[in-house]
């Protein structure tokens, strides 16, 4: 067979469709972020033909599942300076804001995050779903397969717990 074989736009689209779904749960597995996971499929397919003609098409599908993991392990190494970057300088004013700002904000970050420590699970769970993910409380109790009233008791209770810890909330 011919080794150009992958060049062709045909073949290549049979290729792509034979494979997006392995792929991209591969992707996905390695990352947990189905965006991300789809944007190292798109690359890695992008790198493939792009390269058509170096790569033999009987080995394609593990330079695809190859350039995946690649790709993954890059940005992590990426992610890995950036968080360093981040550690060796936290002082940068990133914001503008007041030292005096800032330092309220911490305060409160910890005041907030103490009293969520003292809720229940289940109080904290509801919370964090309908205050951090912006879910609704009927996705919620769908999500925990329970009552939305369940939910709107432990959400009431996880307020009134929280107004009791950190004034002007």
């Amino acid at each position: 067979m011919d080794a150009n074989k992958l060049c062709e736009e045909t073949y290549f689209n049979t290729f792509y469709l034979e494979h997006i779904q392995s792929a991209s749960n591969f992707a996905y597995y390695k990352c947990g972020d189905k965006d991300g996971a789809l944007d190292f499929v798109q690359d890695a397919f992008s790198k493939i033909w792009e390269n058509c003609s170096k790569i033999d098409f009987t080995k394609a599908k593990t330079y695809l599942f190859t350039t995946i993991n690649n790709l993954f392990l890059n940005t992590i190494k990426h992610n890995k300076v950036v968080l360093e970057y981040a550690k060796a300088s936290p002082y940068l004013d990133r914001t503008n804001e007041s030292p005096e700002y800032i330092l309220e904000e911490e305060e409160f970050k910890k005041k907030l995050q103490n009293a969520i420590s003292l809720l229940t699970d289940a109080q904290r769970e509801v919370f964090l779903l309908n205050r951090i993910e912006g879910k609704k409380y009927r996705e919620i109790a769908d999500l925990l397969d329970i009552s939305q009233k369940a939910v709107e008791k432990r959400m009431s209770g996880a307020l009134k717990i929280l107004r009791e810890h950190i004034e002007n909330i």
